[in-house]
């Protein structure tokens, strides 16, 4: 399935692959890998809030401050709630991003082999193999409880909003 125009890039429209999830939907599982390339899906969170960032590219300046955002946030979660960053960043990118930065609360990973996540959830971004700005959180039952694709790609998401939403689900 294919939604043009939901995203744009400096105003130009761009494709997005993938289904148009809505709150209350099951969230689809996915396949990525890590910085040692082990792989990963939604089952290896299962028990616990999830909070999915989504960023194109850590190499970027806007997606640099969300992955810091998150980080610094995640240090005051409990232990039941997962905060995941994912892009299209090699892993090794990403592991030298993260040790850059001092990102080190959020698990960070990559949907450059097969574009699992990002197809699955929507927001792989066909004219650029990249995915779409979003967040998305996913609570202990495995529904989706938040969702924001962010529709200028080059805009930050609404932080307050995500907070507020994870701030009702923790225990």
């Amino acid at each position: 399935m294919e939604r043009k125009g939901v995203v744009t890039i400096h105003g130009n429209p761009l494709t997005l692959i993938g289904p148009d999830l809505k709150v209350g939907d099951r969230a689809p599982d996915f396949k990525v890998i890590d910085s040692d390339l082990k792989e990963f899906g939604l089952k290896d969170f299962e028990g616990k809030i999830k909070v999915i960032s989504v960023t194109p590219s850590l190499d970027t300046p806007v997606c640099d401050l969300q992955a810091r955002r998150f980080n610094q946030e995640a240090a005051g979660f409990p232990g039941d709630v997962a905060v995941l960053n994912i892009s299209m960043d090699l892993p090794f990118a990403i592991a030298r991003f993260c040790n850059a930065a001092g990102i080190d609360k959020v698990k960070t990973l990559s949907d450059h082999r097969e574009a699992s996540f990002g197809a699955a959830y929507g927001v792989l971004i066909k004219e650029l193999r990249l995915l779409a700005r979003s967040i998305f959180i996913i609570g202990k039952d495995g529904i989706l409880a938040y969702k924001e694709v962010v529709p200028e790609v080059t805009n930050h998401p609404d932080y307050d909003a995500a907070l507020n939403q994870i701030n009702k689900m923790k225990s």
